[in-house]
C-alpha cells in the first residue's frame, strides 16, 4: 500500500518541477543562449536586381548571379549521375566483382555462355573513351563549351549582318540623296528657261 502511494507523490512532484524551471517574467536573464534578436535573410539577386531592403532587426545578404541562371538547374544539379564521383562505394565495387571472372558475363573462351560478357566490355571501352574525348569534363562542362562556341559563331554572323544592313542603308541614303538632288537640279532647270 505504501509503494503505490510513494510512487503517485513522486510523481505529481516531478510532473509540477518544469513549472519551477521556467523564467519568471520581469526577471532577469542570466546570459545563457543567444540574447540577440537580430535575423539573418540570405537571398539570391539575378542580373541587377536590386537587393530587398531587410527591416529594422533584420541583416538581408545579397549573392549576385549572373541574369542567365534566373531559370535554370542550379549547378549543383546540374552532374552527370553517371559520374564515378557521384556514384556510391556499392556501384563502384561492383566493377571489381568481374576480375578474373569466368564462364557467363566473362566474355572469356571458357566456360559456357563465356561470350555474354562481351557487351559489357564493350559498354566498358566506350565509356572510357568518352570519359578520355571529355577528359575531367562534366556533361554540363561539354555543353557550355559547345554553347560559348554557338555563341561566338552567332556574334560574328551578326556583326556580319549588321555591317551589310549598314552599308546597304548608307546606300540607300547616298541613293535618295542624289535623287533629290536631280530632282531639284530638274525643277530649277524649267524655272530658268520659261522665263521670257
Amino acid at each position: 500500500m505504501r509503494a503505490p502511494f510513494l510512487a503517485f507523490a513522486l510523481a505529481a512532484t516531478l510532473i509540477g518541477a518544469p513549472a519551477f524551471a521556467q523564467a519568471q517574467p520581469g526577471a532577469p536573464t542570466s546570459g545563457v543562449g543567444p540574447t540577440d534578436t537580430e535575423k539573418v535573410k540570405q537571398v539570391f539577386v539575378y542580373g541587377d536586381d536590386p537587393c530587398p531592403k531587410g527591416d529594422a532587426d533584420e541583416i538581408v545578404v545579397c549573392a549576385r548571379m549572373p541574369d542567365n541562371d534566373r531559370y535554370r538547374i542550379p549547378k549543383e544539379l546540374r552532374t552527370d549521375p553517371n559520374d564515378p564521383k557521384v556514384q556510391s562505394w556499392a556501384n563502384r565495387a561492383r566493377s571489381l566483382e568481374t576480375i578474373g571472372a569466368e564462364g557467363i558475363n566473362s566474355c572469356s573462351p571458357t566456360g559456357a555462355g563465356g561470350f555474354t560478357g562481351c557487351f559489357q566490355q564493350l559498354a566498358k571501352a566506350a565509356r572510357e573513351e568518352r570519359k578520355t574525348t571529355l577528359g575531367s569534363a562534366s556533361w554540363s562542362d561539354a555543353v557550355q563549351k559547345a554553347r560559348e562556341e554557338r555563341l561566338k559563331n552567332l556574334d560574328a554572323e551578326s556583326e556580319a549582318i549588321e555591317k551589310e544592313a549598314k552599308a546597304d542603308e548608307a546606300e540607300a541614303a547616298r541613293k535618295a540623296a542624289q535623287q533629290k538632288q536631280q530632282t531639284q537640279q530638274a525643277q530649277q532647270a524649267p524655272a530658268t528657261t520659261t522665263t521670257p
